[in-house]
């Protein structure tokens, strides 16, 4: 048996109705291991969601709970962990999409924010996607695709990344 089928599945925080749920491809390892989303040490995920203005202050991936205050959540389309998103197959995200769809429909979030472009193309069929909002919703939400954030994702600087969080955080508020 793989270390891998040993993780535990890492939880969703979710609640009904919040104003936007950031959605991962899939859990990283230390993730998966430690229970906390974006746990990863080059993960950029909280410190961009401070600077773009989500949080006041930047939340530690241990206090990843906390984010539920503020009205988001996090989750994951497939929950297997693995070092990289590119060990998923595109049928393995595909599979999960349905699952995963149903979620967003039962908890009725105003958005979804797709952390990449790779998991909301598998999963909607779209192609030639654009970073931000899109025209069609996903599960009744709003759908937006922000960069990954993660810290295998040189594409984006830091500017970049906050730049393109704070877009969204601008719509989610401007939103009723």
């Amino acid at each position: 048996m793989s270390d891998v089928a040993l993780l535990p599945v890492l939880p969703d925080l979710l609640e009904p109705g919040l104003s936007l749920i950031f959605c991962g491809i899939n859990p990283g390892m230390r993730a998966a291991s430690t229970g906390h989303h974006f746990e990863g040490r080059s993960n950029r995920f909280w410190r961009v969601l401070h600077l773009a203005g989500f949080t006041p202050e930047q939340i530690r991936p241990e206090d990843d709970h906390t984010l539920l205050r503020y009205r988001y959540g996090l989750t994951t389309v497939v929950p297997r962990a693995t070092a990289r998103a590119a060990e998923l197959s595109r049928s393995e995200i595909e599979l999960a999409g349905e699952a995963f769809q149903r979620k967003i429909e039962q908890y009725a979030p105003r958005y979804v924010a797709f952390l990449g472009k790779m998991a909301f193309s598998a999963i909607s069929g779209a192609s030639n996607l654009e970073w931000g909002r899109q025209a069609t919703p996903f599960g009744g939400a709003h759908a937006w695709v922000l960069p990954n954030p993660s810290g295998l994702n040189r594409g984006f600087s830091l500017d970049a990344l906050v730049a393109a969080y704070r877009e969204a955080r601008i719509a989610v508020a401007s939103t009723p």
